[in-house]
């Protein structure tokens, strides 16, 4: 099972709340195939960002290309078919089984046909026991029901995930694990990933690419070796400080024992 992601391109992109602007005259191009993090302050406009580019929130100005197509030319419920959306609160349906759930969008668009077969699938992908299929979503861990949304958002077959904020709500040991099995799913299925993540470590393991954002700008674009230098700038740098001091300081408490 293998989807090629797009690549995305942003030019001139701005959106305003009155007279807040949220995502100030942004262009970005972004590779097929490349996992980005969005990171900075809250309120930087990570998230505005994300929602602007599956049409939930519309540019104040600009053009946002999904590979070849403007998004502004597609219907809001076909292009939503073709990105996987994941998002920190889930929801996941509470009174359907975790299958219907899987199944959703799937049957929205017309696809009913194997979905038994599908939502297997699916579930093996995201490392969950097919027997849970059944089950609903309030009889899964936290954990899980992340999981299940991972596999929601993939079921359509999209090759542009996006994801704001979506492992911040769960425990630190689970939310390693899910970063580590989503790092690989994004390689396996050849996805275009954007995540928003307020978690810097998490930024420099997951991203290939880091965008520092502020005040609804780029403020700084490097790999995670060139953040780690300290040469791209000081927002950049204020946002390394703070898992750079948490290793130090868990290297020295080592010392102590």
């Amino acid at each position: 099972m293998s989807t090629i992601g797009p690549s995305i391109s942003l030019n001139n992109v701005s959106r305003h709340f009155g007279a807040v602007k949220a995502v100030d005259a942004l262009s970005l191009e972004i590779k097929a195939g490349s996992l980005v993090a969005l990171v900075g302050l809250s309120g930087s406009g990570k998230s505005t960002l994300l929602k602007m580019i599956n049409r939930l929130v519309e540019p104040s100005s600009g053009s946002i290309l999904v590979g070849e197509d403007q998004i502004e030319a597609i219907d809001p419920h076909v292009l939503r078919r073709r990105i996987g959306y994941v998002f920190q609160n889930i929801g996941l349906f509470p009174h359907m089984t975790i299958a219907r759930n899987i199944a959703i969008g799937l049957e929205l668009a017309g696809g009913h046909q194997g979905l038994d077969d599908r939502v297997a699938e699916l579930l093996d992908l995201v490392e969950l026991p097919r027997e849970m299929a059944q089950r609903m979503p309030d009889q899964l861990s936290g954990g899980q029901q992340q999981r299940v949304g991972v596999a929601r958002a993939l079921a359509t077959r999209p090759g542009l995930m996006l994801m704001d904020e979506p492992f911040g709500a769960l425990d630190p040991v689970t939310r390693d694990n899910l970063t580590e099995q989503y790092k690989k799913l994004h390689h396996k299925l050849e996805l275009t990933t954007i995540i928003v993540t307020h978690d810097m470590a998490e930024a420099l393991y997951l991203a290939d690419r880091i965008l520092v954002m502020q005040d609804g700008q780029i403020k700084a674009d490097a790999t995670p070796a060139e953040l780690l230098s300290g040469k791209v700038g000081a927002e950049a740098e204020a946002l390394v400080a703070v898992p750079r001091a948490q290793a130090e300081h868990f290297h020295a408490l080592g010392k102590q024992s």
